[in-house]
């Protein structure tokens, strides 16, 4: 028999403070794996974990790529999205930010529901805009519960109104009596979602079905078969969409305002542009690399030796990416110019 075991949880401006009086009022005996976005800047630090695992009686950490526990609280850390995957296993990626954000709470919502169905409840608490949104709605459709905070209760309502307002959500609560709902949610008899498991299978997930529009799109564009449609390439010049030119005999595109192009020209603007791309890439990398170092450096003096190390680590890591674009992709490609100086991993010249 199913059982509700998977609790997805999502928190944008606010969220820290919903999240303490939510875990302070579970149980040490949950039986439920908690899982938990948070929006935190991709570049700061996440004390999160922390914070949660003073709060309550269950133990939060952040989360990374392996198996998950019911009676646990795993946090997205900075700077990547937590997906979930089939076999009770978790994992973290680097993928586009979504919403303006990575970590970003459709990616877990999303995910919980292609691969565990009706074991899902979903939670949307206080912040701002819609992240959560379209995750809320796959929850749902997969037969998921979805919860959401009562918008008069969060510091933020946007997200939780949003939420409530265009996915529907099964129940709005304040933050108060939000423990003892997931507490009946995941210990009370398994009830049938109206409109349940719409979605339980990955291949009717609308963001699957996206990905598969944008590979058909690309495959249909090398063929040729474009002709006379919106193409998948943008204006050099402007940035808007090309159309292809219904033109046999010759591979042309032209932009709204008029910007033209042919296959042999486009290709020539995009090759500058790509190197320029990775120039621009190599600099951002050296600065990056140098100004790490001199937080290094101040760290040490302020004795944080251990802040120090961490700088020095990000220093290392970049100076290798900005010798690894020279090194392989600008100078394998015959691309020219005048290189920068190696880096080495301590970023100096």
């Amino acid at each position: 028999m199913a059982v509700r075991d998977i609790i997805v949880i999502g928190a944008s401006a606010g969220g820290t403070e919903a999240l303490v009086h939510l875990v302070r009022g579970l149980p040490a005996s949950f039986p439920a794996s908690l899982f938990v976005v948070c929006h935190v800047p991709s570049g700061g630090r996440s004390f999160l974990p922390e914070i949660l695992s003073r709060s309550g009686p269950l133990l939060a950490t952040h989360a990374a790529t392996g198996e998950f526990f019911p009676g646990h609280v795993f946090v997205a850390p900075p700077g990547h999205h937590l997906v979930l995957e089939p076999g009770a296993q978790m994992r973290l990626t680097h993928g586009p930010r979504e919403n303006s954000h990575r970590p970003a709470i459709d990616p877990l919502f999303r995910s919980a529901a292609r691969h565990y169905g009706v074991r899902v409840i979903s939670v949307v608490l206080t912040g701002s805009l819609s992240d959560g949104t379209a995750g809320t709605l796959a929850v749902r459709a997969a037969g998921g519960v979805a919860v959401a905070q009562d918008p008069r209760d969060a510091v933020v309502a946007a997200m939780p109104q949003s939420a409530s307002q265009i996915a529907g959500v099964d129940h709005v609560v304040p933050l108060a009596d939000m423990p003892r709902l997931l507490i009946d949610l995941v210990r009370g008899p398994m009830q049938a979602q109206p409109g349940a498991g719409t979605m339980s299978a990955q291949s009717n997930d609308p963001s699957e079905r996206s990905s598969r529009m944008v590979e058909q799109t690309m495959r249909s564009q090398a063929h040729g078969e474009r002709r006379g449609q919106v193409s998948m390439f943008t204006c050099p010049e402007c940035g808007g969409a090309l159309w292809q030119m219904d033109e046999p005999a010759l591979i042309q595109f032209r932009c709204h305002v008029g910007h033209a192009y042919t296959a042999e020209v486009l290709l020539t603007e995009q090759t500058d542009a790509l190197e320029a791309a990775l120039w621009t890439a190599v600099r951002t990398f050296r600065e990056k690399t140098v100004l790490t170092q001199q937080l290094a450096t101040r760290e040490r003096e302020r004795g944080n030796e251990q802040g120090a190390e961490r700088f020095e680590e990000q220093a290392s890591q970049t100076a290798r990416y900005a010798n690894l674009i020279v090194e392989h992709v600008l100078h394998a490609g015959g691309t020219g110019g005048v290189s920068p100086p190696d880096i080495d991993d301590r970023g100096a010249p």
